[in-house]
């Protein structure tokens, strides 16, 4: 995944868990795992400079965790592949804040 369109994420930084979605989804709501949650581990990704690693953690706000993870949770969708799109596009979509600074 790249990110602020020059910083390359290897994939071994990031990590997808399928989960149930909340909300109204008809039948399979209760039985699907549709909804994707990403979690990228940014203190230990190598990719990033301390510079670079402090203004994202402080563009992603409340979506970091205590260990330093940023984790998107995509459930827009019904399916597991359109979710897991929506959570990757989302997550460059706030990273591109860093090309501005």
């Amino acid at each position: 995944m790249r990110i602020a369109g020059k910083i390359d994420i290897d994939e071994r930084d990031l990590n997808e868990q399928f989960v149930r979605a909340s909300g109204p989804g008809g039948q399979n709501v209760n039985k699907v795992s549709t909804a994707v949650q990403l979690r990228f581990h940014a203190r230990r990704c190598q990719a990033l400079n301390p510079a670079v690693l402090a203004r994202l953690l402080k563009i992603a706000g409340n979506r970091v965790t205590g260990e330093g993870d940023i984790v998107v949770v995509a459930q827009r969708y019904r399916t597991q592949s359109q979710n897991r799109a929506d959570a990757r596009q989302r997550s460059e979509e706030h990273t591109s804040e860093l090309q501005s600074r």
